[in-house]
């Protein structure tokens, strides 16, 4: 009897270990999920390869990047499907929320994936290249050239994925836009989702559409995934706003006019203050740097008005002008949660606060320290009467009325102020001079000492 309860009780303990490790396991497996909204720019390059470098340290099971976007500058898009391309992990471009659009260069992007989902209600497509607007707000299209370059690129991305070629190259030559509904009619996409839960459903068991690198197809498994949100970091909030073209234009035109109103009311330094700063946002928001350029650009701000502070004495203004855009632009240079650039994690949030004080020593560095000595520097050297006048000195050579007197370490011919006699060792002040005789009193009268 007791022999069986025994065998009885280790099979139990057994299954319970066999459980345990299988749920173990289960919670190992996990699903990346992160959302990139608005124009695609160099920033957008920075949070694709940060998500993906995410994924790829948790050996995730795939990286979902949900994606809303109106297009942006074609070099950013093309670097963002490299690295989608050279991802050691699945990368499934899913449009959404509702509402949400993959136009222009997102339409590339989404194409260059392992996988493109649609939610409902929201549309993939038109992606003709143009180099601008007019004057008068007309579209200047592309050129010949660069029209046939993209139209290349894209049905190289609808060949690679076994994607309906016609259809991606008519979105270039029609301008052609597609609902969920449509694209997954003509084999644009691979499903329609209502949500995260709703895609990693549909998509278990499919296969990837282009080869993950070191991995080759992937069958998709994921069955008991844990999903993992990458949450936006602060300078990705900031760059998702000043990012939107009426946005950066608006900093841009802001910071000029402050900078002009600024050198015609000098004295003030309050508007040319905020210009330079909203000038050099509007700057950052044109897209154009990545977040490595966009922090170095900040940071050279920053000692612009340190150095200002300390040659033109403002109570602070640029003190705290020159704080600010500092720790903005340390915040930009390092990348945050988990970035690929030199931290990660909890040293990041280390370094965030080194880089916060340093911003406020620095202050405090120009603000007193440096300004006292170019004060110091610049102050105009006192010569003649400015200089002698209440200066104290010793009696070298009896007065009786006249006789000589050392000050400052020299001799100096002198004259009692009212023609009293002054022995030798008695210190007098200086009141007048004459020429190059100095007028001088006992300075015992006047309560002074040296």
């Amino acid at each position: 009897m007791r022999a069986k309860l025994a065998l009885t009780l280790v099979v139990l303990l057994l299954t319970l270990e066999i459980i345990g490790l299988v749920g173990a396991q289960n919670t190992g497996r996990v699903v990346y999920v992160a959302k990139i909204e608005g124009t695609i720019t160099s920033y957008t390059v920075d949070q694709f390869a940060r998500y993906i470098k995410e994924a790829e340290d948790a050996h995730a099971e795939a990286l979902i990047i949900e994606l809303n976007t109106p297009g942006g500058l074609g070099d950013a898009m093309m670097r963002i499907v490299s690295e989608i391309q050279n991802s050691t992990v699945p990368v499934i471009i899913y449009v959404a929320p509702r509402g949400a659009i993959a136009a222009s260069a997102g339409t590339y992007i989404a194409m260059g994936s392992h996988l493109i989902v649609m939610a409902p209600g929201t549309s993939i497509g038109a992606c003709e290249p143009i180099m601008g607007y007019a004057q008068n707000g007309t579209i200047i299209k592309a050129p010949e050239k660069i029209r046939n370059f993209y139209m290349a690129y894209m049905r190289s991305l609808a060949q690679e994925s076994g994607r309906n070629e016609t259809a991606a190259v008519e979105f270039i030559t029609e301008d052609l836009s597609l609902t969920p509904e449509e694209a997954l009619k003509a084999h644009v996409i691979e499903a329609v989702a209502e949500d995260v839960p709703d895609l990693l459903k549909k998509t278990n068991g499919m296969k990837t559409k282009i080869p993950v690198v070191g991995k080759g197809y992937v069958l998709l498994n994921f069955t008991d995934v844990k999903v993992v949100r990458i949450e936006p970091s602060f300078k990705d909030t900031l760059i998702q706003y000043i990012t939107n073209p009426s946005v950066a234009y608006l900093l841009l035109n802001i910071g000029i006019i402050g900078l002009i109103f600024g050198f015609l009311t000098p004295g003030w330094h309050v508007p040319e203050t905020l210009g330079a700063i909203l000038l050099v946002l509007g700057l950052v928001g044109l897209g154009y740097f990545g977040y490595n350029s966009a922090g170095l650009l900040l940071i050279g701000l920053a000692m612009i008005f340190f150095i200002a502070e300390a040659l033109t004495p403002t109570f602070g203004l640029f003190t705290v002008a020159g704080v600010i855009t500092f720790i903005l632009g340390g915040i930009m240079l390092f990348g945050g949660n988990g970035g690929v650039y030199l931290v990660s994690g909890e040293t990041y949030s280390l370094l965030r606060i080194a880089i916060i004080v340093m911003g406020i020593l620095l202050g405090l560095f120009f603000l007193f320290g440096v300004a006292t000595v170019v004060r110091a520097h610049r102050r105009k050297p006192e010569a003649g009467k400015e200089e002698l006048i209440g200066e104290i000195g010793k009696v070298a050579e009896d007065l009786d009325p006249e006789g000589m007197i050392k000050l400052h370490g020299e001799l100096w011919k002198a004259e009692s102020k009212n023609g009293e006699r002054i022995p030798v060792g008695t210190r007098v002040r200086v009141v007048e001079v004459k020429g190059l005789t100095l007028i001088v009193e006992r300075a015992e009268k006047v309560g002074g000492g040296e």
